[in-house]
């Protein structure tokens, strides 16, 4: 049975003001902590807080069919998720345009180094000291971004798996004049917190649903108890990264520097563009896998190939990190 341990961490990125600021997290421990043989720390995708990843039907807690926390848990494997600063339990700073992917980034390596410190020294209860444990580095949408950046400024993972992510970025969003200006990569990061107010007038936007959900979903087939689920995980978006990640070429020049294996998942109906084009903005990792989910939208936690997502993401992980 998993065993959920709720953690705080410390964070210094430079935030005004003299109160503390934390990020929040959740590990999942399977029931043999001991035999682990690696930890999925995760980020959540733009909308999302770290119950993306711990998935219950608010009518059947006993469901885990959604909770890819739990589905590692029973193979064995630890799970973390975090929530970014201005999300969740985490620290929200009233200005959030401060909240940019570069201080995100630094906020994300130290909370994922304090967290991999803790487990390797066996600092947290109730888990043992783990001192060789690898750590793979999940991404969903939004996330996946995020964990790009993470590894190419910390390199704290052994492995990445990136979920409906490309960086292709969502283009058809954006104005002409951005998408050429998106052209010059160091220009547009050089004006990214103005551009972001132009698309987001406050700092915390809530993204409204056109009502059938296919933004998020992209297909029928969204089971209706995954769904429900999702609703109890859904955030505001952090202003700042949702527009770097709308942006083509958003992180190119940090995904050709990713030299790990890579494990990238996209559904059939996923939103990251001709998905068998996406390997190659990872020209550095010479261990490439793609699995294309069948009749799967974004979120592929809703969907019935969640089944085969999960053993494949297990079955790999053993691979890569043994």
């Amino acid at each position: 049975m998993t065993h959920q341990i709720d953690l705080q961490f410390d964070i210094a990125v430079g935030l005004p003001g003299d109160a503390p600021v934390r990020m929040a997290a959740s590990l999942w421990v399977p029931d043999r902590p001991a035999a682990a043989q690696r930890i999925w720390c995760c980020l959540p995708g733009g909308n999302m807080n770290r119950g993306y990843y711990d998935l219950l039907p608010p009518d059947d807690a006993t469901d885990i069919s959604y909770s890819f926390a739990r589905q590692m848990n029973a193979r064995g494997d630890l799970v973390a998720a975090f929530d970014y600063l201005g999300i969740g339990d985490s620290t929200r700073p009233e200005d959030g345009y401060l909240l940019t992917p570069d201080r995100l980034t630094t906020a994300n390596a130290q909370a994922v180094g304090a967290l991999l410190q803790q487990l390797r020294a066996g600092q947290i209860e109730g888990v043992p000291a783990l001192p060789a444990l690898p750590a793979i580095g999940v991404g969903h949408s939004m996330g996946a971004m995020m964990t790009v950046l993470l590894q190419a400024q910390a390199r704290p993972y052994a492995a990445l798996a990136l979920l409906g992510f490309s960086t292709r970025g969502l283009p058809e969003y954006l104005s002409p004049k951005v998408r050429e200006l998106a052209q010059d990569v160091p220009a547009v990061r050089a004006q990214l917190v103005e551009l972001s107010k132009t698309m987001f007038p406050v700092p915390y936007p809530v993204i409204k649903s056109s009502g059938n959900g296919a933004e998020l979903y992209g297909s029928a087939k969204a089971e209706p108890a995954g769904v429900a689920a999702l609703k109890r995980a859904t955030e505001h978006v952090l202003a700042v990264p949702a527009f770097l990640s709308m942006l083509p070429g958003n992180v190119a020049p940090e995904a050709a520097q990713i030299d790990v294996p890579l494990f990238l998942g996209l559904g059939e109906r996923d939103m990251a563009g001709p998905t068998h084009q996406i390997p190659a903005a990872f020209p550095a990792s010479h261990d490439v896998t793609l699995q294309i989910l069948p009749e799967t939208g974004h979120s592929h936690f809703l969907f019935p190939a969640r089944e085969r997502l999960f053993a494949r993401l297990d079955h790999w992980g053993r691979g890569v990190c043994t």
